[in-house]
């Protein structure tokens, strides 16, 4: 695993500073972070991954963004005890399933914990995979291999590199924003 480089901008790059008075502020908490974040709608993903014995794991996620295509990289952040971490951790790797709008089912059941997820989701395990790919509920899914990780608080922010990329259903993408699932608004 590499390790995070961090960059400083040069003066060059940087705008200049002209107030550096800081205005009142009420104190930024994790419920009022919380809050924030729900007005910022994000797609939904079900990270996926496999343990030594092969056991399927899986966990709903809007923690994800891309970082760069050369080389094509997703960043995603999973809880530190996890165990869906715990496997593409041990793995190396693991599988990001983008939601269509029908599968908002399906990111419940994977949010709310249930031990038999897989057991009532239809799912496949293609060879090279980097975890299970739900089939029915995802309109695509990137394997992904770790390149680094860095924690943050509670959450370990994984990086990795995609691989593969499989298009399962031309549908329109399931949305979550403001504590509720949403469906792409269609075209008008």
């Amino acid at each position: 695993m590499s390790t995070l480089e961090l960059v400083t901008p040069s003066t060059e790059e940087s705008a200049p500073v002209t107030d550096t008075s800081t205005p009142a502020r009420e104190e930024t908490t994790p419920a009022r972070f919380r809050s924030l974040m729900t007005g910022f709608p994000s797609g939904v993903a079900i990270i996926t991954a496999e343990d030594t014995d092969h056991r399927p794991w899986g966990m709903t996620c809007s923690a994800l963004c891309s970082v760069t295509v050369e080389p094509p990289t997703l960043l995603v952040g999973m809880r530190i005890d996890s165990p869906t971490l715990a496997a593409a951790m041990h793995s190396g790797r693991f599988a990001v399933n983008l939601l269509h709008a029908k599968g908002q089912e399906t990111a419940e059941l994977f949010a709310s914990g249930d031990p038999d997820r897989f057991a009532v989701t239809v799912w496949d395990a293609p060879a090279g995979r980097g975890g299970p790919h739900l089939t029915e509920a995802a309109r695509a899914v990137a394997d992904c291999r770790i390149t680094q990780t860095v924690r943050v608080g509670g959450q370990r922010m994984v990086f990795g590199q995609v691989y593969g990329i499989r298009e399962l259903a031309d549908t329109e993408p399931l949305l979550y924003g403001l504590r509720a699932y949403r469906s792409w608004p269609p075209p008008g």
